[in-house]
C-alpha cells in the first residue's frame, strides 16, 4: 500500500526534527564544557530560598560554572533543605534587603554576576537601575532569551521579552547590540539580526517597520557593530528559508536568523512562550546592559535552565575581560 504524501512529509519532519535535536544538545553539552573551564564566576544568588533557585545555583556550583554567595534570610535558605556546603552565605533579613546587598557586592568587587532566586524581576532590577547605588552603564539593560528548539537547526535568540516594555529606537539599539554580544560570546561570531515586525516593507503606519529600517542603518554606520542586520521581517521571512523563496526576498539574514528583534515586550514574551510550551523548545536567559551579567531565569525554571542560563553568563562575563 502506498504511503500518502502527507505521511511521507511527517516522516520527513520527524526526521528533521531529531536531527536538530541531536545539534542542539550538541551545542548546549560544548557551551557548558566551555564555561566550565577556568574559575567559576562569583555570582550573588538573590533570595535564594526555594528548592528551585537554591538547587539551580548549587547544581551550577557543583558544574563548576559559579562560586556561589547566597544571599537572603539564612533560616529561609537553610529550611529549604539543601546542603549549601562550605558555600557562603549573607544573611539579610527579606528579598529586598537580599537585592541592594547583592549590588553592594558587585560594587564591592566581590561578584562578578547576579542570579535571580525566589523573587520578582522588577524587585531585584529596582535595586539593579538605582540612580545612586545601582550597577547600571550607560548602555540600556535588556534581556535575551537562548532559545532551545527542535524546529529549527541553530540556537534562537529573543529579545527582548522580559525587560523593556516599548523600547524607543535608542532603547532597541542597545537591545540589538546586547544581543549580538550574548551571541559571539557563545561562539556565534556574525549572527544574523532579524528585525521583526508584520511585514517586509516599510510603512509609515507600522512604527516598528521604521524602527527596523533605522536600525539597519545605524548598523551599516556602525552605531551597531559585530552582527548582519535586516528588516522589517516577520516571523516566517526570519526562519523559514521556504517563505523567503515563495516571497522571493533577497537577504542574507531571512530564512537563517539567528536573532529575532521583538517590537516590544508583549511580542517578545508571546512569541517566547509559544515556543517553550507549544513548539517543544527550551529557553535560557540573561540580562545585558549592568556592570555585570545578570541569570534572569523565570521562577518556574529547572536546574538545566539555570545551569546553562549559568553558563552563558560565565561566558560573556568571560568575553567582556580586558
Amino acid at each position: 500500500m502506498q504511503a500518502r504524501p502527507g505521511s511521507l512529509r511527517q516522516i520527513n519532519a520527524a526526521l528533521l526534527q531529531a536531527r536538530h535535536a541531536h545539534d542542539m544538545t550538541q551545542f548546549f553539552d560544548q557551551i557548558m564544557d566551555r564555561a566550565a573551564q577556568g574559575v567559576p564566576l562569583p555570582t550573588a544568588v538573590v533570595h535564594p530560598v526555594d528548592r528551585r533557585s537554591l538547587g539551580g545555583a548549587l547544581a551550577a556550583a557543583e558544574a563548576g560554572l559559579i562560586a556561589p554567595i547566597l544571599v537572603g534570610p539564612r533560616a529561609k535558605i537553610e529550611a529549604v533543605g539543601l546542603d549549601v556546603g562550605t558555600h557562603r552565605v549573607v544573611d539579610v533579613p527579606h528579598s529586598h534587603a537580599a537585592a541592594a546587598r547583592a549590588v553592594q557586592l558587585v560594587h564591592e568587587g566581590e561578584a562578578g554576576a547576579l542570579m535571580k532566586g525566589a523573587l520578582h524581576t522588577d524587585e531585584m532590577l529596582a535595586e539593579v537601575i538605582a540612580r545612586d547605588s545601582g550597577i547600571r552603564t550607560e548602555r540600556r539593560i535588556s534581556h535575551v532569551f537562548v532559545m532551545r528548539t527542535p524546529a529549527y537547526a541553530k540556537p534562537l535568540l529573543i529579545t527582548d521579552a522580559a525587560i523593556n516594555v516599548m523600547p524607543d529606537l535608542l532603547a532597541k539599539r542597545d537591545i540589538v547590540q546586547n544581543a549580538i554580544d550574548i551571541a559571539r560570546a557563545i561562539g556565534i561570531e556574525t549572527p544574523k539580526v532579524a528585525i521583526l515586525s508584520a511585514t517586509e516593507e516599510v510603512n509609515p503606519r507600522l512604527p516598528s517597520t521604521i524602527d527596523a529600517a533605522a536600525l539597519c542603518k545605524m548598523a551599516d554606520r556602525e552605531q551597531i557593530s559585530g552582527g548582519m542586520l535586516d528588516g522589517p521581517l516577520a516571523f516566517d521571512i526570519a526562519v523559514s528559508p521556504e517563505a523567503v523563496e515563495a516571497k522571493n526576498l533577497k537577504s542574507g539574514v531571512a530564512g537563517v536568523a539567528d536573532i529575532l528583534v521583538v517590537p516590544d515586550l508583549v511580542a517578545g514574551n508571546m512569541l517566547a512562550k509559544q515556543l517553550d510550551y507549544l513548539g517543544g523548545a527550551d529557553a535560557f536567559g540573561i540580562a545585558l546592559g549592568a556592570q555585570v551579567p545578570i541569570i534572569l531565569t523565570s521562577r518556574a525554571d529547572g536546574v538545566e535552565e539555570r545551569e546553562i542560563s549559568a553558563a552563558l553568563a560565565k561566558l560573556v562575563a568571560e568575553r567582556a575581560r580586558p
